[in-house]
């Protein structure tokens, strides 16, 4: 079966075909954990796809420290942000990071959840662009200033004291993207003050096994479906997606609005705020 929502996703022909369109705004949304090395924004800076600004979740956060990184800004400070790159809420924005699909849905799910949702991510990535010898360049564009207006809807994220509360009510599926052993805590956190572990009552389903490695792309849409199944996904209930810094999480969410079950919101803070709080409950194990 095909997605149910297959326009929230791109292939690299169609943004080939788009690179002059003044309607199209495409952004390099690449974003690397510490431990790899890498630097999305120097990359950019050395190759990038022809008329591409960078959006580095890092700048585009909350200015206050914050127990976990990139933690969503205000609504005026993302109007600033995304005004400043030249991109107003006429255009159709599309975003791509360096790997295939990482940190591109975290950047897709900041527009959807202020409001902009004329917005997609490029499948297979800028590996998939390269493999493909489309043009790339180091070239830094300039577009003039536009007007962005962006609304919060609260509704899509929610904030630990939610999740405190959630563990009685049970209201709602904690959904984890990390990988198994960082779930069941067998395997150390790499953030400094980070306990291991999950959030009490929550379930895992590691983000790698909705993408396929290779191509960078999702699995095609009965084999989402049958992974969200397992992991309870049955539409009973809404979904709050987690992971380490709320970027995978969304990977999670994405896959879950291409078949159609939109009732999820993500957890921002993710681990690192619940694991680095000394006052929350921590728990280990398999779900």
């Amino acid at each position: 079966m095909t997605y149910v929502n297959a326009g929230s996703l791109v292939d690299t022909a169609w943004v080939a075909d788009h690179l002059d369109d003044p309607n199209v705004r495409i952004l390099d949304g690449s974003y690397h954990l510490a431990a790899t090395g890498r630097n999305g924004k120097a990359e950019y800076q050395e190759a990038h796809i022809p008329g591409t600004i960078h959006f580095d979740i890092d700048a585009v956060c909350d200015p206050a420290p914050t127990p976990s990184p990139h933690m969503f800004p205000s609504a005026d400070d993302f109007s600033a942000a995304v005004g400043a790159m030249g991109i107003s809420n006429d255009q159709r924005v599309i975003v791509y990071d360096a790997d295939g699909l990482f940190s591109a849905p975290r950047v897709w799910w900041m527009f959807r959840a202020f409001g902009h949702e004329n917005v997609a991510v490029m499948t297979g990535g800028f590996r998939k662009w390269q493999a493909e010898d489309r043009p790339v360049t180091a070239d830094i564009p300039s577009f003039a200033a536009a007007t962005f207006s962006a609304s919060l809807d609260e509704t899509k994220l929610r904030s630990i004291a939610q999740i405190q509360a959630n563990i009685e009510s049970t209201e709602e599926l904690v959904l984890d993207a990390r990988a198994a052993n960082r779930f069941d805590g067998s395997q150390p956190e790499a953030r400094a003050g980070v306990e291991p572990g999950h959030i009490p009552g929550s379930t895992n389903l590691p983000y790698a096994e909705i993408v396929d490695a290779e191509s960078g792309a999702f699995r095609d849409a009965d084999t989402l479906r049958a992974a969200f199944d397992r992991a309870g996904v049955d539409g009973s209930r809404t979904v709050t997606t987690t992971c380490g810094s709320g970027v995978t999480a969304c990977i999670l969410g994405l896959g879950m609005h291409l078949v159609g079950r939109d009732n999820w919101a993500l957890y921002d803070g993710s681990w690192t705020e619940w694991g680095s709080n000394d006052e929350t409950p921590k728990e280990k194990g398999a779900a």
